[in-house]
């Protein structure tokens, strides 16, 4: 049996596309792609995403808590949790980003972190916007932690494209 890939939404995946690209009232079928995916286990976030969503007052938040708030999973797992901690370890090992980035990358609030440490327990693949960048030093990006632990991830146009969403 073959078992389809998981993506695994990175905040700004959510909050570049309503606030930019595909804002609610110009690509109302990319939100409905979304859920669909979902619906059909495609595509997930986590609970800190959804927590990051949240802070916002906006369309989002209201679209999050209404159409998509059964797919953002808890972070609240031995395995999970465990690959947290080997991912924070790593952070702080490395001489590359600055004590701030890692303050900012560790904050409660930042599901950064969080989210490569549930693909990597999962198996899933991470949907992000950021960008791999070997000599950034003031953040810790999702692609250079997800390259230190395996964890494939891509951007939202190679996920629809991979899903087979068309929008128009």
């Amino acid at each position: 049996m073959t078992s389809l890939l998981l993506y695994l939404l990175d905040a700004n995946v959510f909050m570049e596309a309503a606030r930019r690209y595909y804002a609610f009232d110009i690509a109302p079928r990319f939100w409905e792609a979304l859920t669909e995916q979902a619906t059909n286990g495609r595509v997930q976030s986590i609970d800190r995403v959804k927590a990051e969503i949240d802070r916002g007052r906006d369309a989002l938040k209201d679209w999050a808590n209404g159409n998509f708030h059964g797919w953002f999973a808890s972070t609240d797992e031995d395995d999970v949790i465990d690959s947290y901690r080997q991912i924070m370890s790593w952070a702080y090992g490395q001489s590359q980003f600055t004590a701030a980035a890692k303050a900012e990358f560790a904050r409660q609030e930042n599901a950064d972190a969080w989210l490569v440490a549930y693909a990597k327990a999962k198996g899933y693949l991470v949907v992000t916007d950021e960008l791999l960048d070997p000599n950034v030093k003031r953040r810790i990006p999702i692609p250079n932690v997800c390259d230190a632990f395996g964890v494939h991830y891509l951007g939202t146009f190679d996920m629809l494209r991979a899903l087979g969403v068309r929008l128009g």
